[in-house]
Order: C-alpha cells, then structure tokens, then sequence
C-alpha cells in the first residue's frame, strides 16, 4: 500500500460476524489470501492481494458494543495528531466514541463521530507503516 498522508484515507476494516464466511467470499471474488494473528479482542486477519496488505477483517463478537451492529466496512484517515484532532473533531460538533489508544507496531488510533453521525476510525501511523 503506498504511504498516506494526513487528511488521506490509510485502512479499511471488515467488521463482521462471519469471517469465515467473509473470508470465502473475497478469496473467491477477489482472489484474496489471508494472514491472521491473534489479539486480546480476538483474531485480526490481514487481506492481502497480490501479497500486498490491502485491508484487514475483525469478528465482531456478542455484549463487546456490537450488538445489532450489521456486518459493515469501517475506514481509518490518518492523521498528524491523533489526540489533537480527536480534540478539534469533539469542538466542530463531534463526538468521540473511543478516546486515543496505541496498537503496537500499527499506530495511535480514536473513533470519531462527525457533526452528521457518520463514525470514522483516525490513526497516526506507527514509524514505518
């Protein structure tokens, strides 16, 4: 993936029930292959095409604040500060929905509602991402 810049979209996530399902799909549509790793939250399963990172999956599990949420696809903007921006997104008439927290070797990321409602991951990318 080339490196983005602030203000750009960097990532895009599957949020969904069904990874195995999700994972088929894709395989078969698109021709992805699939690298997984194991988190606290579970298992995060990198997409890839062609051998390149192009977006990841998380299964999204019962009373974790995803209940009657729909599988859906979730984008991340980078950012140059994420907690400066979280702060800027909460005085334009945002909301934040999960204060700044670090993912080793991925970056700092918050979630973010905008003035219309619609959630949005921001991220600074880790030094080499």
């Amino acid at each position: 993936m080339p490196p983005a810049t602030h203000g750009r979209f960097h990532w895009n996530e599957l949020m969904t029930w069904n990874v195995e399902g999700a994972r088929a799909f894709y395989a078969e549509t698109l021709g992805w292959t699939y690298d997984s790793h194991p988190m606290p939250e579970g298992v995060y399963t990198l997409c890839k095409a062609d051998g390149a990172e192009v977006a990841g999956m998380m299964e999204m599990t019962p009373g974790a604040g995803f209940d009657g949420v729909p599988d859906h696809w979730f984008a991340y903007i980078e950012v140059d500060d994420v907690d400066a921006r979280t702060a800027r997104a909460a005085d334009a008439g945002g909301e934040v929905l999960r204060p700044a927290f670090d993912v080793p070797g991925v970056g700092r990321i918050a979630i973010v509602k905008d003035g219309a409602g619609a959630a949005v991951g921001l991220i600074s990318p880790a030094p080499g991402d």
